[in-house]
């Protein structure tokens, strides 16, 4: 592949080919919007306090925090707070943590969902931060937020806690009896917890009996009144943030985020935006409801701070999510592609609901449209009368103000991704990145339907190269280069607290591993497709790389999920499948079979029904003869964070879904093995 073909990308360094036993690796490339340097720092912005602080200066009665009033046990328009309110009640809240004696050194938790009370206790956190050097992991000193996500069972939350000897933590009000659930262990450091609403007399007796402190929020903000202490200098190679990333295996890994992550991760967010006129202004809106104690939420949230935009918060049921957003309007839409594929459901729903004239009517303006993007047409310039007839439903069932759709934390179908740049108006991109490398690392661009089922080329504050994985027949050297995706730059973390071994595995010579494997694509943005662990050797010696399948199955219209599992007993694969509701009926209803949707699940026509599809596409692709699944279990239930078998991030946590479907799995082999 040419470098004139990538067209938005540079070459930074040349590749090498493999020698004395080492993989070959591709060259290091950049995007084309940092061909004259990466962009510059923002003056003034120095860290995360910074952030808020500047924004307060320019932008004191914006509009910033906002939550639904409830009246009468509804839920009404969405109240909000100015940048200079919130930073009155930091600075209370900052008061209160130094004078319940928090010294330097200190890790602060927060545990519970996405609120008000969330924000100010990180920009309290930020604004508080020791202003020491960065030192090894263990010897890091400074006021680090470590945040909780609030889907965590009792047994991760005391892992983390004692691991980063956390000694005060901010709590949803309804999360304090998961609190306690980590007693007596957590308490060796951990000495205050404040809760976001009310405390019981039983609880606080309860907490106190531990010779804890216990606060309400209100309780603690008095506590703040008419104090005063002098804020620190603080540093761009502080550490901002300890964030424990959720982990598919073993116990959650410490991610180290410095306050230099960040702002570089804004000021390359920034000049993308800018770059295809999409910049953020202050009079933007953003629905948080993705968790803060992720990297994605939280660096997207920053991006808005930043620019004196305005950030709601959602009620926290997702049946109400929809209405939310009816009532915010926000301008940004931030997704996961469960959110999105349940747009998607719902959506396709309602059309084949529709009489004939509507689905005629639809399906003619969808095809008009889709053709004059893939023709090169932009998004609001495609098919003007469609938009207005067609499609404005959806675009006003998001709010009707939505102009950027952006998906991250694990890929998005492309007939899902394709079917939304056409109904919602709206440009949706993808984004990839991870904790370890402070979330945007690629993103693709608007208007630019050739990215379509890719994450876009890298931001413009970041270098990327591929190295090659011989075992699995990726070469970054080849025409079609692929391999392991590596990155360089300062959205890297510091490392993993307490773990310098796992920092070593992954951060070799300034080159982040991501563990991921990508391909170039000819304009120079990146496709996602396989995970260089997730590979295993069937009983004949074959190597399966799973997540690739499981990209390509996935692609089939029929069905929501597939998880596949082998191993090096069995010469063929089998798979658990989440199929289409509504496609499943459909088939179903034309073959004269009847039943619910769970029946469905259960009769062996359906299972073959599934499998002959999954063939289907498997021969499409041209996968080899071992790669083909011989049997399927459907479960009508999808896979969910309840049963412990995601992440909060949507990723599958293999061993657990194996031993949550293991007799399934004995099953299947058994039944197929008797054949």
């Amino acid at each position: 592949m040419s470098q004139s073909q990538m067209k938005y990308l540079i070459e930074v360094e040349k590749g090498q080919p493999a020698k004395d036993g080492t993989p070959s690796i591709g060259p290091a490339y950049r995007s084309i919007y940092a061909k004259d340097g990466y962009p510059p720092p923002i003056p003034g912005l120095n860290s995360c306090w910074d952030v808020f602080r500047m924004s307060v200066e320019k932008y004191p009665n914006n509009p910033m925090l906002g939550r639904r009033e409830i009246v009468d046990g509804k839920a009404g328009k969405y109240v909000w707070q100015t940048y200079k309110q919130i930073y009155d009640i930091v600075i209370k809240v900052g008061n209160a943590i130094r004078s319940c004696g928090v010294e330097p050194g200190a890790k602060c938790g927060i545990y519970g969902a996405n609120s008000s009370e969330w924000i100010i206790s990180m920009e309290v956190l930020t604004s508080l931060n020791h202003g020491c050097k960065l030192m090894q992991a263990c010897n890091a000193h400074g006021l680090y937020c470590v945040p909780l996500y609030d889907t965590l069972g009792a047994g991760a939350i005391e892992y983390i806690l004692c691991h980063s000897e956390i000694s005060i933590a901010f709590t949803e009000e309804k999360k304090i009896p998961e609190l306690l659930k980590t007693f007596p262990n957590a308490t060796q450091h951990l000495k205050t917890i404040v809760s976001f609403g009310k405390v019981t007399s039983e609880q606080r007796e309860e907490i106190e009996k531990y010779g804890l402190s216990v606060y309400s929020w209100e309780e603690f903000v008095k506590l703040g009144e008419n104090k005063e202490y002098d804020f620190p200098e603080k540093k761009k190679s502080d550490i901002c943030t300890i964030m424990y990333t959720s982990g598919t295996t073993g116990d959650p890994k410490g991610v180290m985020i410095s306050n230099l992550n960040i702002i570089t991760l804004i000021a390359g967010v920034k000049r993308v935006l800018e770059c295809v006129d999409e910049k953020l202004t202050s009079k933007d809106v953003y629905l948080s409801y993705l968790p803060l104690a992720h990297i994605f939420d939280r660096v997207i949230e920053e991006l808005f701070i930043f620019h004196g935009a305005s950030i709601g918060f959602w009620r926290g049921d997702v049946k109400l999510l929809v209405e939310d957003i009816g009532e915010l309007k926000p301008s940004i839409f931030c997704a996961v592609p469960r959110v999105l594929d349940r747009i998607y459901g719902g959506l396709t729903q309602k059309i084949s609901a529709g009489g004939f004239l509507k689905k005629t009517l639809f399906n003619f303006a969808y095809s008009h449209k889709l053709s004059n993007l893939k023709g090169g047409s932009k998004t609001d310039e495609a098919s003007p009368l469609s938009d207005k007839l067609v499609f404005s439903k959806v675009k006003q069932g998001l709010g009707g103000n939505v102009r950027l759709i952006l998906s991250g934390a694990a890929p998005l179908a492309s007939h899902v991704e394709a079917y939304l740049r056409v109904v919602t108006c709206a440009h949706v991109l993808q984004g990839y990145g991870l904790t370890e490398s402070c979330a945007g690392s690629f993103v693709s661009l608007p208007n630019d339907m050739s990215m379509l089922g890719t994450v876009g080329p890298p931001v413009p504050n970041v270098d990327v190269r591929l190295e090659s994985v011989p075992e699995m027949n990726y070469d970054a050297l080849s025409s079609t280069p692929r391999g392991e995706i590596c990155i360089r730059g300062d959205t890297l973390f510091s490392g993993y607290y307490k773990r310098d071994d796992l920092t070593e595995e992954v951060l070799i010579d300034g080159w982040f591993h991501t563990g991921d494997v990508g391909e170039w694509q000819p304009d120079g943005s990146m496709k996602i497709i396989d995970r260089k662990k997730n590979i295993f050797k069937l009983s004949q010696g074959e190597y399966v790389a799973v997540e690739h399948l499981e990209n390509i199955y996935g692609g089939t219209p029929g069905i929501d999920s597939i998880w596949v599992y082998g191993n090096s007993f069995e010469s063929y694969l089998v798979g658990v499948v989440n199929p289409n509701k509504l496609a499943l009926e459909k088939w179903a209803e034309e073959n004269g079979i009847s039943g619910d949707f769970n029946s469905l699940c259960e009769n062996p026509k359906a299972k073959e029904h599934v499998l002959q599809e999954l063939s289907k596409i498997g021969k499409e692709k041209k996968l080899k003869g071992f790669e083909f699944l011989k049997g399927v279990h459907l479960d009508p239930e999808p896979f969910d964070m309840e049963r412990d078998l995601l992440t909060p991030t949507y990723k599958k946590k293999r061993p657990q879904l194996l031993k949550y479907y293991q007799n399934v799995i004995d099953e299947m082999y058994k039944n197929i093995n008797r054949k």
